[in-house]
């Protein structure tokens, strides 16, 4: 990555230190993995020099173990790619300048692997295969995790019935987000190609071998041609919130104990039905705003505020992510700034956000990425 000067200067902030940026890439000649980069918390600028490069290919999704010593990340590989065996990958991650180290890499039971969350007791890495192809299209797999953060082989695949409401993109399942409710009993999974979230019940006492099971309402209805990506839970593990890629749209359910009730859905951008790619999604650190990226032709986050009553959102506002394709983006820890991904464009930028009104700001810093494909924060110890 090399530097493209910041289309607005950085304003002096009260916070003080620095975070590590994780940053994926669909690998090529200018790309060999994931970049780890020393974010300036004060003045918000991502410093242009990696502090290393993890190397491994396509890593299109990379995620956490819950003491963020252990670093997972998905080789989004299939049939098209030099590696044509979709794969998944961990390491030891580094601490300040040292080097992080590879611990293992498996067989992700399925083609271009796009997330991956663990689960909450981290025994397993659930990830989902999305696979381009249509037939027999993406699975949800599950990997153990051993004591070193090593990943074993998988030990349970399944699968789902496509939708087949949209004749180019749903003639076969495409899992693409798979997440473990708060309170670890429930795993959901978000299956764009069936147009349905299933509920799995996680169960690793009953069988360590199939430690996911259908649970007793396996799945909710999603609109036919939707598409849904990505999800996330609350923090008190109440609402959920949910992309649809396809419509552009956000809805929010109500959750209790593995059941998921719809109680509203929202247009991205109200005035656009068609040339929608919504994508990302994420909570402030307090609850109180949500943030989604819609890409295609709409290239902006959309934020909105959060009732603490009911978990409903009411929009806010709409800000350019001054890129092409925001895949994903990240809230700095102190909550100052936000990460995007423009992975069309071939850029990170860096836009400022007030914690109070959570309101997006001026850019502070424009950065040259090669195909960015995800990016997380890592608080420095």
């Amino acid at each position: 990555m090399t530097s493209i000067p910041a289309t607005a200067d950085a304003a002096p902030r009260a916070a003080e230190g620095s975070a590590e940026l994780l940053v994926g890439c669909y690998t090529g000649a200018s790309c060999k993995g994931i970049g780890r980069y020393r974010f300036d918390l004060a003045s918000g600028q991502i410093r242009a020099q990696p502090l290393e490069v993890i190397e491994t290919d396509n890593p299109s999704w990379v995620t956490l173990s819950a003491d963020g010593r252990q670093l997972f990340a998905v080789n989004e590989n299939g049939p098209a790619s030099a590696d044509p065996v979709g794969r998944a990958s961990s390491f030891a991650l580094a601490r300040g300048s040292s080097s992080s180290r590879r611990l293992s890499q498996a067989n992700s039971l399925g083609d271009d692997p796009a997330h991956a969350s663990v689960s909450r007791d981290g025994r397993y890495l659930f990830v989902a295969n999305y696979s381009g192809a249509q037939s027999p299209g993406g699975t949800l797999a599950v990997l153990p995790i051993d004591r070193e953060g090593r990943l074993q082989p998988g030990v349970q695949v399944l699968s789902h019935r496509a939708s087949l409401a949209d004749r180019e993109r749903q003639l076969g399942p495409h899992v693409h987000a798979v997440v473990p409710a708060p309170d670890g009993r429930y795993v959901l999974a978000a299956d764009l190609g069936a147009d349905k979230v299933y509920v799995y019940r996680y169960d690793p006492a009953r069988s360590a071998e199939r430690p996911l099971l259908a649970a007793a309402t396996a799945a909710v209805d999603l609109p036919p041609a939707s598409g849904p990506r990505h999800l996330l839970f609350d923090a008190a593990g109440k609402h959920v919130y949910l992309t649809l890629e396809m419509t552009g749209e956000l809805v929010v359910f109500d959750y209790d104990d593995g059941r998921l009730q719809p109680v509203q859905t929202v247009a991205m951008d109200p005035g656009r039905r068609d040339g929608n790619a919504a994508a990302a999604l994420h909570l402030s650190g307090d609850g109180r705003f949500l943030y989604a990226s819609n890409r295609g032709e709409d290239n902006h986050i959309a934020v909105y505020a959060v009732d603490a009553a009911n978990g409903t959102l009411t929009a806010m506002q709409r800000r350019s992510t001054e890129g092409r394709g925001p895949r994903e983006f990240a809230l700095s820890p102190d909550g100052r700034h936000v990460v995007v991904a423009n992975q069309h464009s071939n850029t990170l930028v860096v836009i400022e956000r007030d914690p109070r009104s959570g309101r997006l700001g001026d850019t502070v810093q424009t950065m040259e990425a090669v195909s960015p494909s995800d990016v997380k924060f890592v608080s420095v110890e």
